[in-house]
């Protein structure tokens, strides 16, 4: 069975800069241990004759397929808009000029 001290955890949280107070740690360390006896539990169920999956339903492509049709005019694209410029559409400026 996997565990892990707390002065593992104290090293892991080191290299990812997170400052942990000792009751942290203790709590984190016990955390660790339950979440490695799971991942250890489902590595011995996994045997070489089931194969590995990233979905427990097979996934098909539900897209359909690109074709080819009209496109809408710049005109009548721009028809509905509250402002349009040089054929474009006219929107606030969020960002200042530099």
């Amino acid at each position: 069975m996997p565990t892990m001290s707390s002065e593992e955890v104290a090293r892991l949280a080191s290299l990812a800069r997170i400052q942990l107070t000792d009751e942290e740690l203790t709590r984190f360390a016990g955390e660790f241990d339950a979440i490695l006896t799971a991942v250890a539990s489902v590595s011995e169920v996994a045997s070489d004759d089931v194969p590995a999956t990233s979905h427990p339903i097979a996934m098909t492509n539900v897209f359909r397929a690109d074709e080819v049709t009209r496109t809408l005019p710049q005109e009548e694209a721009l028809a509905g808009a509250p402002e349009a410029a040089d054929g474009r559409f006219v929107v606030p400026q969020i960002l200042g000029e530099e």
